[in-house]
């Protein structure tokens, strides 16, 4: 079992800092970042074992940060995917090689486990990578050997990230090796009305516990972006409305102690596309010159 604890996903990333360009945020601004957020937050969330997750657990360590972490890795795609619109395909040789890069990040997670006993709070194996839309398609069977494989490697509580639906539909090979399960709900994404959203993440949840009543199941994403494109309703998406749907969450949360990773702390400028309205740029409680919007000005008063 995962404590119940306010939690938050956190990705440093600021103006002209990149994963993709290998520019990432420095120690001192982590350091920054931290001290903010251990003030509101007892977990935070990351998804790739490298560099800037490296960073932050060091810093965790030095200074003594009250803060526990979530890691995980994004796997390589071993199935070809062609329902994916921006780049599915692979071929046998590339998945090949993903299947062996995939063990190797396992092998890099676990050492970072023990290594950070005391700060990890458990890893993920994936997150949203047995979606029919991803452009890095894993089998569940695939899922649930890498499950396997990293609970091998370190006594850290294990899970795999994925969107509530295909926890549902596709997750039950990998609910029998999960230590919890791990749901996402966006209503946002759904098109559903800000009057009816706060529901249908509750309805995400009480689909998963009755499908899967032996294992806890928590949020590791859930979250309202502040400014959208057509992709969305984008008249929805405003601080006003992330306020409404996230308070009305965070009191499910605390009254039902199911921990919920917030999605997310800051913005970050450079996800999606270079439509400054992308909405995949404008998910944080905070733009990414740490100024709070409506949702985060409760803490910081």
């Amino acid at each position: 079992m995962i404590p119940f604890g306010k939690a938050i996903c956190y990705s440093g990333y600021r103006e002209n800092q990149s994963p993709h360009t290998k520019v990432y945020p420095t120690y001192e601004e982590v350091l920054s970042d931290l001290k903010i957020l251990e003030k509101h937050f007892n977990y935070i969330r990351m998804y790739d074992p490298y560099t800037h997750a490296q960073t932050v657990l060091k810093v965790i360590a030095e200074h003594n940060i009250d803060l526990k972490v979530m890691l995980g890795v994004e796997p390589y795609g071993e199935i070809s995917n062609p329902n994916c619109p921006w780049g599915g395909l692979h071929s046998d040789e590339e998945i090949k090689n993903s299947s062996a890069k995939n063990l190797k990040q396992l092998d890099l997670l676990a050492d970072l486990c023990n290594q950070y006993g005391n700060i990890v709070l458990a890893a993920s194996v994936g997150n949203e990578c047995t979606s029919d839309w991803h452009a890095n398609l894993m089998k569940p069977s695939t899922m649930a050997s890498h499950v396997r494989y990293l609970k091998s490697k370190t006594k850290t509580p294990v899970t795999f990230c994925e969107g509530s639906y295909y926890w549902e539909t596709k997750g039950a090979e990998i609910a029998k090796e999960v230590d919890f399960i791990s749901i996402h709900s966006y209503p946002l994404w759904m098109k559903v009305s800000l009057d009816e959203a706060a529901e249908y993440t509750v309805n995400d949840y009480n689909k998963n516990k009755t499908k899967y009543p032996d294992k806890q199941v928590i949020f590791t994403e859930y979250g309202w972006t502040t400014q959208a494109n057509e992709k969305m309703n984008a008249s929805d998406a405003s601080e006003e409305n992330q306020k409404f749907y996230l308070d009305q969450m965070q009191l499910w949360s605390e009254k039902n102690q199911v921990t919920m990773f917030l999605f997310e702390a800051f913005d970050e400028p450079w996800k999606g596309s270079d439509d400054p309205t992308e909405p995949e740029k404008h998910w944080g409680i905070m733009d990414v010159k740490r100024k709070p919007k409506l949702y985060a000005k409760k803490y910081f008063k």
